[in-house]
């Protein structure tokens, strides 16, 4: 195993350290984060680690060596769901304190991940003044690619990763990493117990709520605004529950994926239905679930549209962990609370895709 220190920014809970360390390189970190769950949930996954505080207090003289930088900057002004006030945005600009690190420590290479949004933030001009920003620094060559967590795991997120490295005479290139959706990684929406449920059933109301009726036991109707006004969603599909009461909404039911990963997990997804033996009637092997996000679109109550009747239940903490390539619980250290958990799942990278982006960089900077 190639061994490696790595500067973890706006580390989270660890997804670009796991995947490194899944990649093969064995890695000794110095994290920076300033959520306090975050935090703890790093510590108690890497105990071995090192703690450098916020990222504004970090000096690349204060460091040993640094090999590897990584960051995912925060990225709610550049998001398509957010302000979109891009690097005017008082959290986006926070990268450039990433970039000030790379320039003070000269890692061999750098990862940044960032939302599709960045792209055409106030008219592209964000994402050219990133590039220039980096290449100001000089010495490495940067390639980027839009990636999608679904080409590994069930969950439709794209994100920006960008790569900056010192290039080694005919060791080609990262980019471009390829479509790993014919793969057989499809989350099993397993039967929950008592003990990992977590939704609130409540009977459904009528009038404005998402889930207008069940067709039969594996089909239900989800109103959207579409020609026929509903979409069907059956077993291992996800229905995203935020902001019940639009009438504009669409793209509600994410077909055997799960849409973006929220920090409040605004998703539930369809069961199946088990016969008097606990055994799935009808089952498919290719069901999964939507993509997962980290914060809420407005609209009240989830638990107000989850109903036992309709077999409709939210995404449980380990189910969207395992939807960014988490191991069972990697968010339950010190016994954190499943809206902490949901939060953390959210915000956080996708192992597997950390994990081929950092296969690539060790074939060709090593």
């Amino acid at each position: 195993m190639k061994k490696i220190n790595l500067l973890d920014l706006f580390s989270g809970i660890g997804g670009f350290h796991l995947g490194l360390s899944q990649a093969g390189f064995k890695v000794n970190s110095f994290y920076s984060e300033i959520d306090k769950y975050a935090l703890k949930t790093y510590k108690h996954n890497f105990k071995n680690s090192t703690y450098v505080g916020s990222v504004t207090d970090v000096r690349g003289a204060e460091l040993p060596k640094i090999n590897a930088i990584t960051f995912g900057s925060p990225c709610q002004d550049f998001s398509l769901a957010g302000n979109r006030q891009g690097m005017e945005g008082s959290r986006s600009s926070l990268i450039l304190e990433a970039i000030r690190l790379i320039s003070e420590c000269r890692p061999d290479f750098f990862i940044w991940e960032n939302v599709k949004g960045t792209f055409s933030s106030n008219n592209r001009q964000d994402f050219a003044a990133i590039l220039q920003a980096f290449t100001n620094i000089g010495g490495y060559r940067l390639e980027w690619q839009l990636l999608n967590t679904s080409w590994f795991l069930p969950q439709n997120r794209e994100r920006i990763y960008l790569v900056g490295y010192t290039p080694k005479k005919g060791r080609g290139q990262i980019f471009p990493i390829g479509d790993y959706s014919k793969k057989n990684n499809v989350l099993q929406v397993k039967h929950p117990t008592t003990a990992t449920l977590i939704a609130r059933y409540t009977a459904l109301g009528s009038g404005s709520y998402i889930v207008e009726r069940q067709v039969d036991a594996q089909e239900v109707i989800v109103k959207a605004n579409t020609k026929k006004g509903f979409e069907i969603a059956k077993p291992g599909d996800s229905i995203n529950i935020a902001q019940p009461n639009s009438k504009t909404r669409r793209g509600r039911v994410g077909k055997q994926q799960a849409q973006t990963l929220d920090t409040h997990c605004e998703q539930a997804v369809v069961s199946y239905t088990r016969d008097s033996k606990g055994k799935i009637v009808n089952y498919h092997e290719k069901d999964s679930a939507n993509t997962i996000h980290s914060s809420t679109g407005g609209g009240g109550n989830t638990d107000q549209f989850i109903s036992h009747k309709q077999n409709i239940r939210r995404l449980t903490p380990v189910e969207c962990e395992r939807l960014q390539g988490f191991p069972d619980n990697w968010t339950l250290a010190n016994d954190n609370s499943d809206t902490q958990r949901y939060k953390m799942c959210g915000n956080a990278v996708t192992v597997d895709v950390v994990k081929a982006i950092a296969e690539k960089i060790k074939k060709v900077v090593y």
